[in-house]
């Protein structure tokens, strides 16, 4: 067991999440104690400001335990942390992800006599994904990290510079995880990464992910329910496509990288789509899995985003029949290409905008919950009583259910984000 001032809070996304159950495993095989560790995201200005406001909260908390940060904001710029008075070491993202860094961090003399920034160059990190952690996530569903990293360079993202370039975990060890959590009773398995629909490109004979859906599904026949993370949809492959028409169990819900609706935007973004592709992809995969449901990432108050722009974006929300919105309202990022564009939009535009869209959102999840009054549904139950539909639609239940069971009810209404069950 590990120390009982051992602390670890996580900032930002599910793969930093997924990353802090490693870090976890590894510092408690060390014996390390009396640390606080931040793992932090650089996805927004935003995001990293956070990361300061929690470190000193935490420092005041356990003035006598060493603040040790790491995380995506480290890894993209270490010294704004290492001169915060209240960390003691910044570790970099591929330090984090290895044993020998928490077996030095185990000595005494190490934290305070050794150098306070540990990151190296994330560019020269050649190697798969980092550590396999059986059954992290909810005791219904467990996450798989298949990918890290990421190729491309979008004009407003940090991230390839915390993450590196892309590299993928290979087939096979993806494979035989996925047996151990379904021998281990889950019922639903969700690939992660950070650009999951590049998996592949590093590996022999260059797979794409569709392959790795195919084999997966093969080769473990018991997984119940198999969930693939947010995707770059103009880099979906033949066998994806052929996964989502034919293969039941992989679930008819996709979160989808679109970040906005107007070509001229998405070019100054450096994406690799145009607005009529995203619109072909979503009615392609509604024809061939006409249950599915999407969701989609949109920035709003993009660097030069006109009235008519934004317009394109909030009308995309339903001419791509999207449900679960991420809305980002745009911040200068330093040290992004975007940064630099002249014709900022203004705070108060980006956030009315912003409110615009969550609302266009608000509306798309109730009429989605409605049209579902009346049928029955497959729900995996995450708490006795609330589970999700093959949809990723919430469900409330007024009696007690088997966590991490599928169970099959009809649904009889609706609350503002939920479907109501028969049971």
């Amino acid at each position: 067991m590990s120390a009982p001032d051992l602390k670890f809070t996580t900032l930002g996304c599910r793969l930093n999440a997924y990353e802090t159950e490693a870090m976890k495993a590894m510092s408690e095989e060390a014996g390390i104690g009396g640390a606080v560790v931040v793992n932090t995201c650089a996805v927004t200005a935003e995001a990293v400001r956070k990361a300061r406001q929690e470190i000193r909260r935490l420092r005041r908390e356990n003035p006598d335990a060493k603040v040790i940060v790491t995380g995506c904001a480290a890894q993209t710029e270490p010294e704004t942390f290492a001169n915060m008075d209240e960390v003691d070491l910044v570790l970099g993202n591929t330090e984090k992800m290895q044993p020998e860094t928490w077996q030095k961090l185990s000595s005494p003399d190490f934290i305070g006599k050794s150098e306070k920034v540990l990151v190296d160059d994330i560019m020269s990190v050649t190697e798969t994904a980092g550590h396999l952690i059986d059954g992290f996530g909810t005791r219904s569903r467990a996450y798989v990290q298949v990918q890290n990293g990421c190729d491309h360079r979008c004009t407003f993202c940090i991230i390839p510079y915390g993450r590196g370039n892309s590299r993928s975990v290979p087939a096979g060890v993806v494979v035989d995880q996925i047996k151990r959590l379904v021998d281990q009773g889950y019922n639903e398995v969700v690939l992660t990464g950070v650009d999951l629909t590049s998996w592949g490109a590093d590996l022999p004979a260059t797979p794409r992910l569709g392959d790795l859906v195919m084999r997966i599904l093969k080769l473990v026949p018991d997984l119940a329910r198999l969930r693939i993370s947010s995707i770059d949809s103009i880099e979906a492959d033949e066998n994806l496509m052929q996964a989502i028409a034919t293969e039941p169990r992989l679930m008819p819900h996709l979160h989808l990288s679109l970040q906005h609706g107007d070509d001229m935007i998405l070019k100054r973004m450096a994406r690799r789509h145009l607005r009529d592709d995203a619109i072909a992809f979503c009615e392609e995969a509604k024809k061939l899995r006409p249950e599915m449901t999407f969701g989609a990432d949109i920035i709003a108050g993009f660097p030069t985003e006109t009235d008519a722009h934004f317009e394109n974006s909030l009308k995309l929300v339903t001419d791509c029949d999207l449900t679960w919105l991420h809305v980002f309202p745009y911040s200068k990022r330093e040290g992004t290409p975007a940064a630099k564009i002249p014709n900022q939009v203004n705070g108060n535009v980006i956030k009315a905008r912003a409110a615009r869209l969550r609302d266009a959102g608000d509306l798309q999840v109730k009429n989605h919950l409605a049209a579902q009054i009346g049928h029955t549904h497959k729900v995996l139950l995450e708490n006795p009583r609330m589970g999700r539909t093959e949809q990723f639609t919430e469900v409330s239940f007024d009696s007690d259910q088997p966590v991490g069971q599928i169970v099959e009810t009809r649904i009889i209404g609706q609350n503002a984000t939920q479907l109501l069950s028969s049971c």
